[in-house]
């Protein structure tokens, strides 16, 4: 079976051009600032961000494709036997940090991973997901959000949205809070179950139902007034933001064991959060509710 690696990485681009023209029009003052990046081994990237818009405080879109000589430990954690083989990777992925506290954040990835030399067969995958993390619920947003991963799945096998909704609530949960991140949406790594047109087949969904999912919440919670509060608490939940991409992200991982460019890597990372000690939310708030009933596992489409 042909890996056609190149169609993929040029469908990451597509999406890119895609996605960054969506939150411009959403932004309506904010635009991106491009930066090409070369990968010492081989290839490179085009990381694009929106700094201080009127909706999006931080916003970054990023693009890579390289090659290398030997695997990262982070990559290898489920297929140690690759360990010191040549790779190609190509992905995108994405961190939106909104200035009002209403309009979640949300992050996506979807990555690809050619193993082995020219003279040996060559092992692949695909990975990543979206997910969504608020900072003061609304069950319909939450109900869209699941709505669209499930119809994303949905041609490609019963319990498929089921089995990737679980897989993300257990990986972007931060075990020293013992809390989840956000609300969950879709996890996946080591795609590559019914061969490489299918697997395909279901990033592209995948990539094409996350402006489906977030964009309305974005019309929908923009222009809702807030207060310094409501700023405070989203401030105070970015750090736990910071504190699992540093922590436990995956994607994060790869790309500084392997070197990347350091600027690309950490562009998820908000550009104001904050720590307190011992806070805990007032009973009966709406930061208390954010934590009672949505900050939990649940099932979104029940």
């Amino acid at each position: 079976m042909e890996i056609k690696f190149d169609e993929v990485k040029n469908y990451f681009s597509n999406l890119q051009d895609i996605i960054c023209r969506t939150l411009e029009q959403e932004d309506g003052q904010g635009k991106f600032h491009e930066d090409i990046w070369l990968y010492g081994q081989g290839g490179g990237g085009r990381t694009r961000v929106i700094q201080n818009g009127a909706v999006f405080e931080s916003a970054g879109v990023n693009l890579s494709s390289i090659h290398g000589y030997s695997l990262p430990k982070s990559a290898t954690l489920m297929r140690p036997n690759m360990a010191g083989e040549e790779y190609q990777a190509t992905g995108i992925s994405l961190v939106i940090h909104p200035n009002n506290p209403f309009v979640p954040t949300t992050h996506a990835n979807l990555r690809f991973f050619r193993v082995g030399g020219a003279d040996k067969e060559p092992v692949w995958w695909f990975g990543g997901g979206f997910d969504l993390t608020p900072y003061y619920g609304f069950e319909e947003d939450c109900r869209h959000w699941h709505q669209m991963a499930y119809e994303a799945c949905q041609p490609y096998g019963e319990g498929v949205y089921e089995k990737y909704k679980k897989w993300c609530d257990d990986y972007f949960y931060l075990k020293h809070r013992e809390e989840p991140r956000g609300i969950g949406g879709l996890f996946f790594d080591d795609l590559n179950e019914g061969g490489f047109i299918k697997s395909f087949a279901f990033i592209q969904s995948v990539g094409d139902y996350f402006l489906k999912a977030y964009r309305p919440i974005v019309e929908k919670r923009k222009k809702m007034p807030f207060t310094q509060q409501n700023k405070d608490f989203q401030l105070y939940r970015r750090g736990r933001y910071v504190e699992f991409n540093l922590l436990y992200d995956r994607g994060t991982l790869f790309g500084l064991q392997s070197g990347g460019r350091t600027e690309s890597i950490l562009m998820s990372m908000p550009p104001k959060a904050s720590w307190q000690y011992n806070w805990h939310p007032e009973v009966k708030s709406a930061e208390d509710d954010l934590y009672k009933n949505y900050l939990v596992a649940k099932n979104w489409l029940s």
